[in-house]
């Protein structure tokens, strides 16, 4: 980007309204990276400071065992306390970080720490895993993709019988948990909270892949796009989706170290079956970070492609006008001659041509001559092929 903003300040290139990808205030928008925290510097740790503009929190709980399953949605903070049971896993799932006093409340009943509430309503957190006495706090990233890259926080709280997800706002990634539980396939209702919460961060990596096939066939298209003449719209696009690459292997690359320790630091809170699946994650998270450094390489190319071409193309406009300028310069040279308004009877060097019937059709066929030897010449050196 430095190097562009020194080749438009170099060379006084005017930003027209297709080229808008030379705005670096409009990349630095598109880029979604500042995120700002709200509590204030000095602030009391476990301070609990919500967006304003976060939706209302909604509370939904799935309570599970090997037999049975109830689900209910809407739940409020006073019914949550009376559904916990010990001998079923019960999974609580708030949609929302706009209500201060529900995340406490949540807060009160499962004995959540305050550092905790205060990562979970302060979404910029990196993907990690914190251990607090008899609870582990993870924090990973979902991604999704409509006209954008969209990155959401969510967090988890894993007890010793229920899970705890906060996320900030409707839709994830977790539906097919979900059907899982519904319908008891597999053996997640046969197991304890640390399946449902390796189950619940697999669908989290996993939902990295579509996004990943839907940039792939971006790419593709772009690729077909730049090969054409028209492409000045297409370099924009390139640009944002390399831009997006960026932001969404920042969102990945934490994951790695997470997994990586609930596999190693946490054995007394995962069975050994856990862990081994928790290993499968570890490996989807590896190929997801080779994926996405493999697209941003190929959208680094594609711009390179992009200005290569631009640099072919003013090198062929270039070839040709420089031909043009050689021919005519001999041409000129002729012409200035033969235009000199000496009188013939003044000077002592007399031109003999001025005064001839066939001078001016032999100057004129000396010029067309020396017009067609030159282009006869260039175009045995190969320079008139494009």
């Amino acid at each position: 980007l430095t190097f562009l903003r020194l080749f438009r300040k170099a060379n006084r290139v005017s930003v027209s309204k297709h080229d808008s990808w030379l705005r670096l205030p409009a990349l630095t928008r598109m880029l979604h990276l500042r995120s700002r925290r709200r509590a204030k510097p000095g602030a009391r740790p476990g301070t609990i400071s919500v967006d304003p503009e976060s939706p209302v929190p909604r509370i939904s709980v799935m309570q599970y065992g090997a037999d049975s399953c109830n689900e209910l949605n809407d739940v409020t903070v006073d019914k949550v306390s009376d559904l916990l049971n010990k001998d079923s896993v019960t999974w609580v799932n708030v949609d929302g970080l706009g209500d201060e006093n529900i995340i406490q409340a949540l807060g009160d009943i499962f004995g959540i720490h305050g550092l905790a509430l205060e990562d979970i309503v302060n979404v910029h957190q990196r993907a990690k895993v914190e251990d607090f006495e008899d609870q582990l706090f993870i924090v990973a990233r979902m991604v999704s993709i409509e006209r954008s890259l969209q990155a959401e926080q969510i967090s988890l709280i894993v007890g010793r019988n229920f899970v705890v997800t906060f996320q900030e706002r409707q839709g994830d990634c977790l539906d097919a948990v979900r059907s899982r539980i519904r319908k008891a396939v597999g053996r997640i209702r046969h197991l304890q909270a640390d399946f449902l919460a390796y189950a619940i961060l697999d669908a989290i990596v996993d939902g990295y892949f579509p996004v990943l096939d839907t940039y792939g066939q971006q790419l593709d298209e772009l690729e077909e796009r730049l090969s054409s003449q028209h492409a000045r719209h297409t370099i924009t696009k390139v640009h944002r989706l390399r831009s997006e690459f960026y932001m969404l292997r920042k969102s990945i690359w934490p994951h790695r170290e997470m997994f990586n320790s609930l596999i190693r630091d946490f054995e007394s809170r995962f069975s050994d079956d856990t862990r081994l699946h928790l290993r499968d994650c570890y490996d989807h998270t590896i190929q997801i970070i080779d994926i996405t450094d493999a697209c941003r390489e190929i959208a680094s190319d594609l711009r390179d492609f992009h200005f290569t071409q631009i640099n072919i193309r003013q090198n062929e406009i270039m070839k040709v006008l420089t031909i043009v300028a050689t021919i005519f310069m001999p041409l000129s040279f002729v012409a200035g001659v033969y235009g000199m308004n000496f009188d013939p009877n003044i000077s002592p060097y007399n031109m003999p041509e001025l005064k001839w019937g066939w001078g001016y059709p032999m100057a004129l066929g000396i010029m067309a001559s020396m017009a067609v030897g030159m282009l006869l010449f260039f175009w045995r050196r190969g320079w008139l092929q494009r």
